[in-house]
């Protein structure tokens, strides 16, 4: 016994088709954790490449790494299980090219950081403050 229309499809009745709206905003402050893995990642990579300046750049990038894990929970966005994002430029073949190319990358750091800080929220401030006068600091260190 065949069912006249019954092979057409019932639309609206898919008990498995949620629409739970719109997908949540990405939290403002994942640039900022990207940053701070690239920032990282540019700071190990010219140690690396220059170990005379490993003294003065590990500690930099070890900072970097705690602000992006103090970021990721703040977020509740996972930190990405490589440890060399594949956007981290080679550093320059000269120590100094290097120390000047990673002063621009903190000092542009420094100034999203200050942004997002002043647009944060009350609770989110104090870290972003924080992460902006520690990318000042490092402007200080690698001179």
């Amino acid at each position: 016994m065949a069912l006249g229309g019954a092979a057409a499809p019932l639309s609206g009745c898919d008990p498995f088709d949620r629409d739970d709206g719109p997908a949540p905003e990405p939290d403002p402050l994942a640039p900022l954790l990207d940053e701070a893995l690239r920032l990282a990642a540019a700071h190990a990579a010219a140690a690396a490449a220059h170990p005379a300046l490993a003294d003065r750049l590990t500690p930099i990038a070890e900072a970097h790494r705690a602000h992006a894990a103090e970021l990721a929970r703040v977020t509740g966005m996972p930190l990405p299980s490589a440890s060399t994002p594949a956007s981290a430029a080679a550093p320059a073949t000269n120590p100094d090219a290097t120390l000047a190319a990673l002063r621009e990358r903190e000092r542009g750091g420094r100034d999203a950081a200050t942004t997002a800080c002043a647009a944060a929220p009350a609770e989110r401030a104090a870290l972003l403050a924080s992460i902006a006068a520690a990318r000042a600091t490092h402007l200080e260190a690698l001179k």
